[in-house]
């Protein structure tokens, strides 16, 4: 018997052992290696650091990315951005990402800096990291930086580094023309470091603001709001958005309203249920306190008309026609929040907070009801109704021009007063078009929803005109 013979004997008897001693068995070294990623911090230094592409954004200018070896903060090259002027054929405007698909271990650093200047001065969109046309799990985002002529170091802090152990996206950017003309921007020494004077954490949810709500089992929503605020060596104060998944939720009550690591609320059961976050350690400030009212009951469903018969505004019973918005926010004078933004076990519904007017526009183009003869609308008004309390249902016609103002113009209203008004159940209401006395109803653009505050939470269904 030679010798390898008689060592790979002898292996197999030590394998045969310890299987039935347990004594044998041996853990993993206190020494062991698991596999890591590159801790390089560079994202471009005179050219992009080894792994880095460069990926426009859908829609933007493809060719608005170019190294500059005449600008430079310092060595021989600088990322030069071109952004376009409005109407640019090449592009409305410009934005990219920068990632490493093969990934880098980001968790020793605070914070990503880099140099920048521009051809004049101007404040550019949205500049960050963690955008890697993925999941964006650790994205942030430095909105409406002011950059001037003059070469500026900037810092943007990692919200929680421990998190960023395998990230793609190192950097991101977009910008539009500012006052409809484009403009070049210069940046430099772009490169993660570990700043050690990143400090004084102050995260927020919902702005900061403690809120509440009323919704129904089978809603979900999003915590919005998220920031977290630092204050760097300089003394400034530093707040980037930031995305869920840095924070940790909480909800109270589980049994009412959960949040997924993504910031996914869902309302699973009837009660209140109050929504809290934390971010690395640290108390974020705002919250969301939730009333849950139970099962929704959906709206009465349209009867099934010829298409010919029906212009739809919104409702999934039938095919809407182009919608400019829901709730054109006509500051100052309208408080009114909200719009075609809840869905409840798929069923689409308005919904209004705040009320006091609130419009509906379809201008784009404008619609012919005068062979219609009703208009249909389901509304539900989630409060007590008070004597002197309504709601008024007002249209608007742009006239032959087709435009707001145009001297052609005409509207009218129609007013259901308390008495006729009911609280949390849909009311259907069918309005002869001819109780609205108008000069036209060939160019109609405008539905509004008008309640001086006297009421203030309306859900609203299936607008449609009929006939």
């Amino acid at each position: 018997m030679n010798m390898k013979t008689n060592n790979l004997i002898h292996a197999v008897l030590l394998g045969f052992i310890c299987t039935i001693l347990p004594s044998c068995e041996r853990g993993l070294s206190g020494d062991a290696d698991f596999a890591t990623y590159p801790k390089n911090p560079d994202v471009f230094i005179d050219g992009f650091s080894s792994g880095l592409e460069y990926r426009p954004f859908a829609g933007s200018k493809f060719t608005a990315f170019t190294v500059d070896n005449q600008t430079k903060y310092a060595g021989s090259a600088s990322m030069r951005f071109d952004i376009p002027n409005v109407g640019d054929p090449s592009g409305a405007f410009a934005g990219a990402i920068f990632p490493d698909n093969g990934g880098r271990d980001l968790s020793g650093f605070d914070a990503l800096t880099f140099w920048a200047k521009a051809s004049q001065g101007a404040t550019l969109n949205e500049i960050g990291f963690g955008n890697d046309f993925g999941e964006n799990k650790y994205l942030v985002a430095l909105n409406n930086m002011r950059i001037s002529t003059a070469w500026t170091q900037y810092t943007i802090p990692i919200p929680d580094p421990s998190k960023l152990t395998y990230e793609k996206g190192l950097f991101w950017y977009s910008e539009g023309p500012e006052g409809g003309n484009g403009y070049t921007i210069w940046i430099d020494e772009v490169k993660f470091q570990k700043l050690g004077t990143v400090a004084q954490p102050r995260p927020a949810i919902f702005d900061g603001q403690d809120k509440s709500q009323q919704t129904f089992i089978g809603v979900n929503s999003t915590v919005t709001g998220l920031t977290q605020t630092f204050n760097l060596g300089s003394g400034e104060d530093i707040t980037v958005a930031t995305a869920p998944s840095y924070f940790t939720f909480s909800s109270t009550n589980v049994d009412v309203a959960r949040v997924s690591e993504k910031g996914v609320i869902s309302i699973v059961g009837t009660g209140t249920a109050k929504i809290t976050a934390i971010l690395n350690g640290v108390k974020a400030k705002g919250s969301m306190t939730i009333e849950s009212l139970g099962a929704f009951v959906a709206a009465p469903t349209p009867p099934a008309r010829t298409p010919a018969d029906v212009i739809s505004v919104f409702s999934d019973a039938y095919t809407n026609i182009p919608v400019d918005f829901y709730n054109g926010y006509f500051a100052p004078f309208q408080t009114t929040l909200g719009g075609a933004d809840l869905t409840i076990n798929g069923d689409n519904i308005i919904q209004y907070t705040a009320l006091n007017f609130v419009a509906t526009e379809f201008k784009n183009p404008t619609v012919n009801v005068s062979q219609m003869t009703h208009l249909h609308v389901d509304i539900q008004i989630r409060e007590a109704i008070d004597p002197g309390d309504f709601i008024s249902i007002e249209l608007g016609d742009f006239g032959a021009n087709g435009a707001f103002g145009g001297g052609d113009d005409s509207s009218a209203r129609v007013q259901f007063t308390s008495g006729s008004l009911t609280s949390n159940q849909w009311i259907s209401l069918d309005i002869p078009l001819t109780s609205f006395v108008m000069a036209s109803k060939s160019n109609m653009a405008q539905l509004f929803f008008i309640s001086d505050a006297t009421i203030s939470t309306i859900l609203v269904d299936n607008m449609y005109f009929y006939k």
